[in-house]
Formats: structure tokens, C-alpha cells, sequence
């Protein structure tokens, strides 16, 4: 759905997974889709290439706490460390979700970092992801907060 909204609103979108099967999903929503592991950042780098913002939607991923605090920790920190050196001038991270709250706290705290630091926009997606709608209206409106930062 986020993908649709944004296409509408003239941006190209790029989706990834992990799950090749996903891949038709995300075309059939209007993105271009991409195979990539958010467990594999090298996989994510080329899926990079011209975007302007990167929304980092993994508020309800799962896996076991460490991987999760992990992907939302040092996976995170290699992942905006490569960002530097891209066309991404803004990030969107979701800071809500069914992950541990301390550990989409660090992850907030690196998305903040890395926007400081590249001189990019930052804007956390802090809505109820169970609250589709709510999620879907602040998804939208914080790639606008990501691409005219304050």
C-alpha cells in the first residue's frame, strides 16, 4: 500500500525481500522489486542506486533477539555506513513495531546519527503498524519529513 501511495505521488519505488516469492507482490504494488537481505547489507547496496529516500521498515521483523538486535544494531550501522557514499539523502526508519523497544530505540538512535553526519533527513515512522491506516498516512508523510529536512 505504501508503495502504491507514493507512486501516485509521482515517486519511483524500489521494494525488497528476502523471499523470492515476495517478489511479484511488490511489482504488483508498483514497485520495482529487488532481491535483498537486510542480513546480507552487501545484498542491499545496489538496490541503492538513485534513491533519494530509504525507508528501513523493519519495526515487526522477527527472529530471535539477537538477531534482531543485530539487524536493528551493527546489520543497521554497516547499512548507513554504505548510505554515506550513495544518492541517499534521507532515511525513514520505523521505530514501532512488535520488535523489543530498546532495540528500535538504538536503531532510531543510528538513523538520527547517520542523518547528522551526511547532512541527510531523518523522520521515524512512530505509528501503530497494527493501525494500518495511521501507519500508512505517517509512512507517507515522513518520506515528506525525510526529503525537506528542518
Amino acid at each position: 500500500m505504501l508503495a502504491r501511495r507514493l507512486g501516485a505521488s509521482g515517486h519511483a519505488v524500489r521494494g525488497t525481500t528476502r523471499n523470492p516469492a515476495g517478489l511479484s507482490a511488490i511489482e504488483w504494488a508498483g514497485a520495482e522489486a529487488v532481491l535483498a537481505d537486510p542480513d546480507r547489507v552487501a545484498t542491499l547496496v545496489g538496490a541503492l542506486e538513485h534513491v533519494t529516500v530509504a525507508c528501513i521498515l523493519l519495526g515487526s521483523a522477527v527472529g530471535s533477539p539477537e538477531q534482531l538486535a543485530a539487524l536493528h544494531g551493527s546489520r543497521l550501522e554497516m547499512l548507513l555506513t554504505k548510505m554515506v557514499d550513495t544518492t541517499v539523502r534521507g532515511v525513514v526508519y520505523e521505530a514501532r513495531g512488535t520488535v523489543e523497544e530498546a532495540v528500535l530505540a538504538g536503531g532510531a538512535q543510528r538513523a538520527r546519527a547517520f542523518a547528522t553526519g551526511a547532512s541527510a533527513g531523518c523522520a521515524l515512522l512512530e505509528a501503530d503498524p497494527s493501525d494500518l491506516h495511521a501507519w500508512l498516512e505517517d509512512a507517507v508523510e515522513a518520506v515528506g519529513r525525510a526529503l525537506a529536512p528542518d
